[in-house]
Parts: structure tokens; sequence; C-alpha cells
């Protein structure tokens, strides 16, 4: 069944400033400037006329196009909320018998995983464009941070996957890095 129009709104925060052009859009804040297109997507793109809010619109849309609006509306959200506050993935080492020693290279944008699981081999990871990786401070403690939340996740999910035990029972061998906390470089007003 089509459902003639349906339409989300999105507010658009004083301190961001939001561009929409033939279904690409930019938005620029205080860490930087994010684009993205939604070219793929058979809807309308605008801001309203006193540009403080953003329309996303669409007509005589079936089951997937609408739910494609809302995931669009999803996407735009998160794109003001990585250029006002940004991403911070927090993940822990986790080990049973052989300490996992990390070094991070290339000017923080790189880790070097050395002693998994005893192995000699030198697992090395690079961040994503616009992605760091640093120390927390705390002991087996590393942080991923950047302003696009999927460069950030896909980070994050690289350096785990980097560590996935191989031919073991993995009921057993939980040793690897995981994921134990997501959050904002700045905390929201």
């Amino acid at each position: 069944m089509k459902i003639i129009n349906l339409k989300n709104t999105i507010a658009i925060p004083e301190d961001v400033k939001l561009e929409v052009k033939a279904r690409v859009v930019t938005v620029t804040g205080e860490r930087g400037t994010l684009t993205r297109s939604f070219k793929y997507v058979r809807f309308d793109i605008y801001k309203t006329e006193d540009g403080k809010q953003l329309v996303l619109e669409s007509w005589f849309g079936d089951r997937r196009t609408n739910s494609k609006l809302n995931t669009v509306t999803t996407h735009i959200e998160n794109l003001i909320k990585g250029v006002r506050l940004g991403y911070r993935y927090k993940m822990r080492f986790v080990y049973a018998h052989f300490p996992v020693n990390t070094k991070i290279t290339k000017n923080n944008t790189a880790i070097e995983i050395r002693n998994f699981l005893g192995e000699k081999i030198v697992r090395e990871v690079d961040m994503l464009e616009g992605v760091t990786i640093t120390e927390t401070g705390n002991k087996d403690e590393i942080a991923i941070e950047g302003n696009d939340i999927e460069k950030v996740s896909q980070s994050a999910a690289n350096v785990h996957t980097s560590t996935l035990v191989k031919r073991k029972d993995i009921r057993k061998f939980l040793d690897g890095i995981y994921v134990s906390h997501k959050g904002h470089i700045k905390q929201e007003d």
C-alpha cells in the first residue's frame, strides 16, 4: 500500500551549518565538515524557508521507500552529532595468559598488536581517514575517535577482527580486543 505523503523533520542546531544540493548533504560544525550523498533514494530533501529545519519528504512511497526515509533521517542526525560532539569508542584488551602488547604508530592512525596468544606475528591495523587512536591512560585500554560514526565504528571493527581466535575453541580462548564503551568526545550540554 502506498502512502501519499510522508515527512520527517530534523532541527538544525544554531552552531551547525547544513547545506543540501541535489540530495548531497554537507554539515559543518566546530569539529569539521562531513559530506554524504543520498542520491540513491527517491524523495525530497530541503531546508525550510527560515533555515532552522531540514525536511525529508516522500511522495507515493511504498514500505521500503518509507523505511529508507527514517534511515536517511538517522544518518543526517548522526552527521550533525559528529560535527558537534564527535564519536569515541573505547576498547579493552582481554587475555588469559599472554599479555597483549600494542604500539600506536603513524601519527596516531595505526596500531601494532604484538604477542596475541603468544604468537610472534605482528598485526598492524590502519584507521580509516579522519579517525585517530590513542591510549586512555587506563591499563589495557585504547580509544578510537573521529567525527564520522561509520568510520569510527568500522575502524573499531577492524581492530577487533584482527584479533579473532582461529582454530581454537572460542568458549575457552576469549582473548581479543573488544569494544567496551561507545560515546561522544564532547559531552552534550
